[in-house]
């Protein structure tokens, strides 16, 4: 009786220490936890797309460091520029809804005129080195903006037009 007592003993003692002290790891993964109101405006911050980004101080990459628009729409100008966007740019833009492209409408409230410019008339290096235009493409699933060879007045006429877009 002795000798089983103690053999049960033995047994019941190497199942606690078997069975005890053993900690899980937290996976990472899908959790139940809701997040806390910082947690989502932060997720809401970092998810702002690069189209819906404010960004007025960015003169971007190319031939324009400088453009002073006077107060007033020149009308000629836009009209000018109206037809320039349609034969040149209504393949992958839209004046009002994101298509290909973003929508140039109150595009101004978002982007300095030199980058606008510069973006017109020197896609290519923009896309490369510039950090907005890159985000850009990414966005818009990697389609790049064509350059369309245009001149500075003609991308002066656009822009001017692009003020009209409100």
């Amino acid at each position: 009786m002795k000798k089983t007592l103690n053999i049960a003993m033995v047994l019941f003692v190497s199942l606690l220490i078997s069975c005890g002290g053993k900690e899980e790891k937290k996976k990472a993964g899908f959790s139940y936890e809701k997040k806390t109101s910082t947690e989502q405006k932060l997720e809401k911050v970092e998810s702002v797309p690069a189209s819906k980004k404010i960004d007025l101080a960015n003169k971007g990459i190319g031939p324009i460091t400088s453009i002073n628009l006077p107060p007033k729409i020149d009308q000629t100008m836009a009209t000018h520029g109206a037809d320039v966007f349609k034969k040149m740019c209504t393949a992958c833009h839209r004046p009002d809804k994101k298509f290909i492209g973003p929508a140039p409408k109150n595009i101004l409230s978002r982007r300095s005129p030199e980058w606008i410019m510069n973006m017109i008339l020197n896609p290519n290096e923009m896309v490369q080195k510039d950090p907005l235009a890159k985000a850009l493409l990414i966005e818009f699933n990697g389609s790049p903006m064509a350059n369309q060879n245009l001149s500075e007045e003609d991308a002066r006429a656009v822009l001017e037009y692009f003020r009209t877009l409100k």
